[in-house]
């Protein structure tokens, strides 16, 4: 080999161990900033009364890397910090913490594996929109602000135990194809997905606010879902209108 040759090729290597070490941090930085990401917005979940002792989990994709972080299991949210989150793989192993983690990880891992869209997925059992589930019965788009953020019904998946990825299964295969971010696991309690973490606490918020809204509306009568007609024009304003751009 040519001495320019062998330049060359050291170059290339030193130039793509450069690159690895760079990757290395920003994924490193990622991790770091997720977690107290995830930590912080587990107190929506407290604050809107979605979780009771220590149920429910919020967990964010790790942008380049095949990782997730993600809530440990049963320890109480008042005590959350930064350094309690985990970092597990795709498949739900941990990966980075020195904590065991939600024992939902793997129905997490599994969307995010299946779903390349979701950057968040959050799981609570919020009351209104757990007695739906317990139900099986999909919540029917019956006001403007549920066609907003839904864009229809909020489905039921199937029922599965948990501790494996059949919870997630269940996500995948209810919600593709489907506007919602959010699906009631029958007899179980709702799971919502987002773009970001924070995006899957919003809609996990506004779930319960109108699983709640509709079920007080029975109360009194009948309720008659929107025309379709009537969700898609107010989904599209929502969606791609509505606020600061």
């Amino acid at each position: 080999m040519s001495t320019t040759a062998r330049a060359t090729t050291a170059g290339s290597a030193t130039t793509a161990g450069s690159a690895t070490d760079v990757a290395a941090t920003d994924v490193a930085a990622e991790i770091t900033r997720l977690r107290a990401e995830v930590c912080r917005l587990h107190e929506h979940l407290t604050r809107w009364g979605l979780v009771t002792w220590t149920s429910g989990n919020v967990s964010a994709r790790v942008p380049g890397a095949d990782l997730l972080v993600i809530k440990p299991s049963g320890v109480s949210y008042d005590e959350l910090t930064p350094a309690h989150m985990v970092v597990t793989d795709l498949d739900g192993s941990l990966v980075e913490g020195d904590y065991a983690p939600s024992s939902d990880t793997e129905a997490h891992a599994y969307v995010y594996r299946h779903m390349p869209q979701v950057g968040g997925v959050v799981h609570t059992h919020s009351p209104y929109a757990t007695a739906w589930s317990a139900r099986g019965e999909p919540i029917p788009c019956a006001v403007t602000a549920m066609a907003d953020e839904f864009g229809g019904e909020i489905p039921v998946g199937p029922f599965a135990l948990i501790g494996s990825d059949a919870i997630g299964r269940g996500i995948v295969a209810t919600l593709t194809g489907h506007r919602s971010p959010a699906v009631l696991m029958r007899q179980h309690g709702p799971f919502t997905i987002g773009a970001t973490a924070k995006a899957a606490v919003k809609a996990a918020v506004m779930c319960e606010d109108v699983a709640r809204t509709i079920h007080l509306a029975r109360q009194l009568g009948p309720v008659e879902p929107l025309p379709q007609a009537a969700v898609d024009a107010l989904y599209e304003r929502y969606q791609n209108v509505y606020g600061q751009r």
